[in-house]
């Protein structure tokens, strides 16, 4: 009774006073969407802090996304009401392995000043590989040799641990670049996403007293989002929990929707076989929707087996009816939202605070030009990141090889950026030195100009750009790492580059980077500041200003708004016909928590549409409506009337075979036998 009148753990349900006070051993808590799950979490965080269980520094927390991570931390300092000694760990699963490896480096064999390369650098590094083995990068492509790298990696392969399929030659190549490109990483001192989580784990096995010293340090674990996580990440955990197993996992099977990332559900639903006593705690009160759309969203998903099993309920009200509409084609669906938030929603509701969550990133393009036509404010969340932006990657490149020189990938882009005759056949040189004798580019480099090897205008100017580099790295010691881009941006040319240029591409690019600039303020140092590029995600955006949020159902996860619109529920479109083929059932299962995390993201109203013909690949195409359509409950749904469409010829209630709808080419087609109008 003493715990639970405790101020922090005030307005609080049963249940998740529950979770939070259950502190010692194996906990699952399946948290459905909107119950509160991060208040839980952070609160039982405070709570292991104030009951003296462990000291801020022997609890773990692990989540996804950095803004989840920001977000948690400001909520334990808020809840602490205190000043600490230390803070819990904190972070992304990438950015914890990452503070690890920096720490014991060499035990993987790099030193603590690695680079975590990106993307672009591991395809612009694989082509380079692919070049050296003479493999035709149009037959293959790089993107689809990373692909199988990283799902090796999710699966906790190292190369020597790969068995290639017999009777697939492709997969037999691939596996040989995947040995020199790992090869390469270690000579760059460098590592990719996948490496920071498969290389502590590599360490752990390896290394009995490193993992000795974590698993007497990690006193207690919390894990966010737990059914997203992959084999690797479980294992990293399993790890790490072996010793004193008070492991406690929050998340939702229903809203697992990320296998194609390498997300293993089974870890979710097979947690309480992996650690033996667990205690399950269900949080199924809902804060955030409407009973009517919870109803919705809990008889769709009910049609799932393979879940643990939960109904969400909730004290609001009712709450409107979640509304299905049928329109004519994609253009009539654009226009018919828009009306609806134009001349309806906007009396109630920010747009801010409205939603259009599509299937598939396609789908977005007519709401735009319908939204540029009105000049209704819209923003497309998913779109180019701020660090993915040409002039803000040369300039980070340009801060990476000076922050350590072995970096090739950032020597790479931007030796020649501006343009000073360094081109293809020097690189190309320099790589083929680099190879033979296992070197770095920079070093290549420099022994090529001792032995003058070099032609002599590009020898000119590459003595300049190495001087400059050894420059910048003396700055470095003694100028503010914000201030040392500013002198780089002026003493490489590139400002120059961009002024000269005067347009207005170039203008905003100059923005850019003063706003870059701005931002490395909030950093203490260079290291810091390039980590955060690293593992920056998508979840910033610019939210000024009053706009309609468009984005794929993946993108909103997490996110909340009071109206959601849910546009395209269509057979082919959604479940996705190429998803089915490729997974069949276990596909289907995945696109329904897709509909279930579209419904639950809307707090009072949600408007379900789908259209009877649509325009794909340059053609129309006839539409069947969605499987998930019949399996809303009747109670819940409110059927509008068709929109521009003065014909009988569309039913909900359909009696069709979808396997053979998903065995046909492009969408299923409409079926005019069987025809019951829309009441």
């Amino acid at each position: 009774m003493e715990i639970i009148k405790k101020n922090y753990l005030s307005n609080l349900n049963n249940n998740q006073k529950e979770a939070i006070i259950n502190l010692d051993g194996p906990c699952l808590i399946v948290a459905g969407a909107g119950s509160g799950k991060t208040k839980v979490l952070t609160t039982r965080v405070v709570h292991l802090i104030k009951e003296k269980k462990a000291w801020p520094n022997q609890i773990l927390c692990v989540t996804f996304t950095n803004k989840a991570a920001r977000e948690m931390q400001n909520r334990i300092t808020n809840l602490l009401n205190e000043k600490v000694a230390s803070l819990p760990w904190l972070g992304t699963f990438h950015s914890v392995s990452a503070k690890l490896l920096r720490r014991h480096a060499e035990a993987v064999g790099l030193n603590s000043q690695f680079t975590i390369i990106d993307q672009e650098d591991q395809l612009r590094l694989l082509k380079n590989i692919c070049k050296a083995e003479n493999i035709d990068i149009k037959k293959v492509a790089p993107q689809f040799i990373l692909s199988l790298i990283n799902q090796w990696k999710n699966k906790g392969l190292l190369p020597k641990d790969v068995v290639a399929k017999k009777g697939v030659p492709l997969e037999k190549a691939i596996l040989k670049i995947y040995k020199f490109y790992q090869e390469r990483l270690k000579i760059l001192n460098s590592c990719d996403f996948g490496d920071l989580i498969l290389h502590c784990v590599t360490m752990f096995e390896n290394n009995s007293d490193i993992l000795e010293l974590y698993l007497n340090n990690f006193k207690y674990i919390l894990v966010d989002e737990y059914q997203d996580s992959n084999y690797i990440q479980s294992k990293w955990l399993n790890l790490l929990a072996k010793k004193n197993y008070n492991i406690c996992c929050v998340g939702d099977d229903d809203q697992s929707i990320y296998s194609w990332r390498g997300a293993e559900i089974r870890n979710f639903l097979d947690f309480s076989k992996t650690y033996k006593n667990t205690k399950i705690i269900k949080l199924e009160q809902n804060y955030r929707s409407t009973q009517n759309i919870l109803g919705a969203a809990s008889g769709l998903i009910s049609k799932n087996s393979d879940r643990l099993g939960k109904k969400l309920w909730t004290d609001s009200k009712d709450g409107e009816r979640v509304k299905l509409t049928c329109y004519k084609n994609g253009r009539e669906e654009a226009i018919g939202i828009s009306d609806v938030i134009e001349k309806k929603l906007k009396k109630k509701y920010s747009l801010n605070n409205t939603a259009i969550l599509v299937r598939a990133i396609f789908q977005t393009r007519e709401f735009e030009e319908r939204f540029l036509k009105i000049g209704m404010g819209y923003r497309v969340i998913g779109g180019t990141k701020f660090y993915e932006r040409a002039e803000i990657k040369d300039s980070v490149a340009f801060l990476r090889i000076v922050n350590q020189k072995n970096d090739d990938l950032a020597f790479e882009r931007i030796i020649n950026v501006p343009k000073r005759s360094i081109g293809d056949t020097t690189l190309k040189q320099l790589h083929n030195w680099g190879r033979k004798e296992k070197k770095s580019l920079e070093d290549s480099a420099l022994e090529l100009l001792q032995l003058n090897k070099i032609k002599p205008k590009t020898k000119i100017e590459l003595t300049k750009i190495l001087n400059l580099f050894n420059k910048w790295r003396g700055d470095l010691k003694e100028k503010k790492h914000f201030e040392l881009m500013e002198i780089i941006l002026d003493e490489s040319g590139y400002s120059k580059m961009l002024k000269d240029k005067k347009d207005l591409e170039s203008e905003g690019r100059l923005e850019n980077l003063k706003e870059l600039i701005r931002g490395m303020h909030d950093f203490d140092n260079l290291q810091g500041f390039l980590e955060h590029v690293a593992l920056a995600t998508s979840i910033d955006q610019d939210w000024e200003g009053e706009k309609v949020n468009l984005m794929t159902m993946h993108a909103a996860k997490g996110l909340e708004f009071d109206a959601v619109f849910l546009p395209g529920w269509e057979e082919g479109l959604f479940p996705h016909q190429k998803s089915l083929e490729e997974k069949g059932d276990l596909a289907l299962e995945e696109e329904r928590r897709l509909a279930y995390v579209g419904l639950t993201r809307a707090k009072k109203e949600s408007f379900i549409s789908f259209v009877i013909s649509r325009m794909y690949r340059g053609d129309w195409v006839e539409s069947l409506a969605s499987r998930f359509i019949d399996e809303l409950p009747e109670e819940n749904i409110k059927k509008e009337d068709i929109k521009e469409q003065n014909s009988d010829d569309f039913f909900f209630n359909q009696d069709i075979d979808y396997n053979e709808g998903i065995r046909s080419p492009g969408w299923a087609r409409l079926q005019k036998k069987k025809l019951k109008k829309i009441k």
